[in-house]
């Protein structure tokens, strides 16, 4: 079974394209953040891994509508290695994943861009926009807080 399941941000906006035959495919980079240890020396830049992905129809036509560089996502589908002849002669190698579902997790008008503010949105009347209403039983926890 060959099934990759990642999440991560946009790297560019996504491309748009019909086929001959008249298919949609809309194309983006995902970056992916890898886990570091506490006692790793990398310093202050995670290290990342890039995978191009490919969205069909009208899941691609969706993810062109609604997706932009920064935003995050999850998607679902099959990875495939393509490798190339480099201008400087060398192979390289890149892995690419054909989508079969792709979740939008970033909210609404909110970019995720490293180094940029979330957009205004307007409040619905809870407060900050993405904090939870008072009273639903959720609690805003901190990234740092959590175990994993």
């Amino acid at each position: 079974m060959n099934k990759l399941f990642i999440v991560g941000n946009l790297t560019r906006d996504p491309e748009l394209r019909t086929t001959s035959s008249g298919v949609s495919v809309c194309s983006f980079s995902v970056a992916v953040n890898r886990r570091r240890s506490a006692n790793s020396a990398a310093g202050n830049q995670p290290e990342a891994d890039f995978f191009r992905v490919s969205a069909w129809r009208q899941l691609g036509e969706n993810c062109h509508k609604y997706l932009a560089k920064g935003r995050k996502v999850a998607v679902t589908g099959s990875v495939s290695v393509n490798t190339y002849q480099g201008s400087d002669g060398v192979t390289r190698a890149s892995l690419e994943v054909n989508a079969d579902d792709v979740e939008f997790l970033s909210p609404k008008g909110e970019s995720m861009a490293p180094g940029s503010e979330p957009a205004a949105a307007p409040s619905d009347g809870y407060g900050a926009v993405g904090a939870p209403p008072q009273g639903s039983g959720y609690v805003q926890v901190d990234d740092e807080e959590l175990p994993f």
